[in-house]
This record gives C-alpha cells, structure tokens and sequence, in this order.
C-alpha cells in the first residue's frame, strides 16, 4: 500500500497535508509557536511532520469571525489517524485557529507547494490589458465621429395633458 508506513509498536501512519488558517491579528511568531505546539502533538503520537510552509497573511474569499484576513499554514504529516484528530480537535478548541483541512495523500510533492510558486510566470498573459488584446483596432480608440444634431425633442404623451 502506497502512502503508508508501520510504526515498531504495529500501528499504520499514512501520509496527510493539512492546511490551517489563523487568526489575522496574531504575530508571526504566534503562528510559530501554534505549528509547534502541534508538532508536539504529532511526534508524542509516533507520528513526524515534514514540510511546514507559511503561506503568510493572504485574504480570505469572505469574513469568518469578523477577520477578513487570515495566516495560512501548511504542514506535511506523516503520522497515525489518531495523531491527526487530537491535532483536529486542539485546533476546534483554539480561539486562534479559524479553519482548518487534512487531505490523506499517497505520497508528499517535492519542493515548494503551488501556493509558494510564482503565479506570473504564465507566457499567453502578457501587458496591463492580460490576454484580452487591442480593444480597440488601428488605434481610433473606440470613436465613432460626429453624430450630428439630435434634432427638436418630442413631448412625451401621455398622464396629464
């Protein structure tokens, strides 16, 4: 089986991502120190944790608790299951963690995570405009020319007359 290991006591450890979002108002170093109060957790279980990537301080799609931002934190597990719900269940308790996702994977990604590569490195968006090209043709810049007189307004018919 693929993503899994034996421990010497028997126990099976499988191999986890899990992504957790902090509080917007705790330092750096706070976030430090939760990533390893949980590395606790992990290795007195038997378990290890690999990767720890910080994401830093990015925005969230909508506002949880009032924070409208949030430090995100991955973290490469490779522990027992139970290791990973006390790990689950701290962070339901926490008043600093707002959310958090463990996804069992059948093997860690090499270098950085997709978070941590660079996003514009893309060739076929190119310029201020990205990839919807000249608007505009020959450089006329959309004006349509003189459209001259509107002519006598009309009087609405209609109500009171």
């Amino acid at each position: 089986m693929a993503g899994r290991t034996e421990t010497k006591k028997g126990k099976t450890m499988a191999l986890y991502e899990h992504v957790f979002l902090a509080r917007q108002d705790l330092s750096q170093q706070q976030v430090d120190a939760l990533v390893e109060q949980y590395k606790g957790v992990i290795e007195a279980a038997g378990g290890s944790v690999g990767k720890v990537e910080n994401w830093g301080l990015k925005s969230l799609a909508y506002r949880i608790n009032k924070n409208r931002k949030a430090f995100y934190t991955l973290m490469n597990i490779d522990a027992p299951a139970a290791a990973v719900s006390e790990v689950e269940r701290q962070q339901r308790l926490s008043e600093d963690v707002l959310r958090y996702m463990t996804i069992r994977v059948e093997e860690h990604e090499a270098g950085p995570s997709a978070m941590m590569t660079k996003r514009d490195d893309r060739p076929d968006r190119g310029g201020p405009r990205g990839d919807r090209g000249d608007r505009f043709p020959r450089g006329d810049r959309g004006d349509r020319g003189d459209r001259g007189d509107r002519g006598p307004r009309r009087e609405a018919s209609g109500g009171d007359a």
